[in-house]
């Protein structure tokens, strides 16, 4: 509706529009596209999201977070210290899942675009990948407005958004978290959220099995 509104105005009023107000115009029209665009795919991975073959193969995971954390900054024009990403130790080597590269990209896209989304004005968020025995753990912490305890599961429900003035600011469909953990579970893995309570921000991880070593699975 926005967009054809946009239209309409632009074929009626072409002639008397300033440079600058149509500038403003086809700026607005581009960002409703964009919005509709992600509206759809996720309705779309939503309905697949138990149904698309795994075609799995041996991924960086830490490698495929930084190609994320550079994909968003560049997308929503954030600095490195609004979204920074953690060194891994010295000693953590290489963390390796064995998953299918699309879902898991998608996976980590929508958590790292959900924390910078409900961040707030302080958008400030962390996320670091690690190892932990035969697990590989991805967290993604933001500094926004937190989570109330009884949210903390029902916010990975499908079309589930949680209620507040925060979340009615945000746009969105609910399907974001639904697809991570779906995504995870279909991985052998697990997604879930911490938080110490409103206003303290909150922490979603993506737990997977780590790869084995490369001669172990030759």
């Amino acid at each position: 509706t926005s967009i054809r509104l946009h239209l309409e105005t632009l074929q009626a009023r072409a002639s008397s529009l300033t440079e600058a107000q149509r500038d403003a115009f086809y700026r607005v029209m581009l960002e409703d596209n964009d919005r509709l665009i992600h509206t759809i795919d996720q309705v779309l991975r939503a309905g697949q999201a138990n149904r698309l073959p795994l075609h799995r193969a041996r991924l960086d995971l830490g490698r495929l977070v930084e190609e994320c954390v550079t994909l968003t900054r560049a997308r929503v024009q954030l600095s490195s210290q609004a979204l920074r990403l953690a060194p891994a130790p010295p000693d953590a080597g290489v963390v390796e899942v064995l998953g299918d590269e699309g879902q898991l990209r998608g996976a980590v896209l929508n958590l790292i675009d959900n924390a910078v989304k409900f961040s707030g004005d302080r958008v400030d968020v962390d996320v670091g990948v690690t190892r932990d025995g035969d697990r590989a753990l991805l967290e993604v912490r933001d500094h926004g407005a937190g989570l109330p305890p009884v949210e903390v599961d029902r916010i990975f429900k499908r079309f589930y958004r949680v209620p507040g003035p925060l979340t009615q600011r945000v746009k969105g469909t609910g399907l974001g978290l639904f697809i991570v953990r779906s995504a995870a579970r279909r991985h052998g893995g697990r997604a879930y959220a911490r938080s110490e309570g409103v206003g303290h921000g909150a922490t979603f991880c993506l737990e997977l099995p780590a790869a084995p070593p490369a001669s172990a699975s030759a």
